[in-house]
């Protein structure tokens, strides 16, 4: 056992996480990270000045912060990341949720909530995110999730089975698809959207770190995935509604490019920090 100093354990930690990520993130990247590996809350660093812990756990919480200051995403050191109120098994092969995603899951939850036995199609599953939420909020339809990559689907399996919920996954590059997997009331879909011109944007743990499968379109053909998409929902007889995750900086963009191919009701909807990013696409 190894008495420790709360108050001098934080300030040096924290010296050390500011110089790489700024004063607020290395705040709760900290507290995170010892709550999750030694116990220690918030709280406790005001009501204890001093504490004492196994000398296994404080090295296991060194090998973590030292993960921390190479730029390791901490979803990825501790192995999960939160989502819509659950934990989500994540890793180098799935991006990790964003909480931008989570409007979006909201607004399909407030639109059919009340509807029964819709059927939804998710699109680039990656840790299985958007369907097991939408499985969960809205138990009365039946979820489907397709992607390209095994890894990502193993990992949303996984994730399924932990939060009990009953998605159905589909392995397919839907760029090859000639057609849906299965006919569907709704499709949602976060594909790959950042151009390559927009890397300088991201930060490096993020670049070193998630799947740049999952990331990244050409810069001279940014829409792919979204064209494909709705140009086979269009060729659906029940013509899906669609709603999509999009690049801030393509809206005017993507809005063109789904009228051409025949929607005319397209809602956009902005994202917490005021960006362009949402769509929800009707003939």
């Amino acid at each position: 056992m190894k008495k420790v100093i709360l108050k001098e354990f934080k300030q040096e930690k924290l010296n050390q996480l500011t110089a790489i990520y700024g004063n607020d993130e290395a705040e709760s990247l900290y507290h995170w990270l010892v709550e999750d590996v030694l116990g220690i809350t918030k709280i406790d660093h005001h009501l204890k000045s001093e504490t004492e812990f196994a000398d296994e756990k404080l090295k296991d919480f060194e090998q973590k912060f030292d993960q921390l200051l190479k730029q390791v995403p901490i979803q990825h050191i501790l192995g999960y990341a939160e989502f819509f109120g659950e934990n989500f098994h994540v890793n180098s092969d799935v991006l990790i949720p964003r909480p931008e995603t989570e409007e979006l899951i909201e607004w399909i939850i407030a639109d059919f909530h009340k509807a029964d036995e819709i059927k939804i199609l998710d699109i680039g599953t990656g840790s299985g995110c958007i369907p097991i939420i939408l499985s969960k909020h809205l138990p009365k339809a039946k979820v489907f999730s397709l992607d390209i990559s095994q890894e990502a689907l193993s990992i949303a399996k996984h994730n399924a089975l932990m939060l009990d919920t009953t998605v159905t996954f589909y392995q397919q590059n839907i760029l090859k698809a000639n057609q849906l997997p299965t006919e569907v009331d709704v499709i949602v879909s976060n594909p790959p959207y950042v151009r390559n011109l927009e890397k300088a944007e991201m930060q490096n743990n993020v670049l070193d770190n998630e799947p740049h499968l999952a990331l990244f379109v050409k810069d001279n053909d940014p829409l792919l995935f979204y064209q494909k998409i709705a140009e086979l929902a269009f060729k659906e007889k029940n013509k899906p509604m669609i709603y999509f995750e999009i690049n801030q900086y393509l809206a005017k963009e993507t809005e063109e490019m789904l009228r051409e191919i025949g929607f005319s009701q397209i809602g956009l909807k902005k994202d917490f920090r005021g960006n362009d990013r949402f769509m929800k696409v009707q003939k």
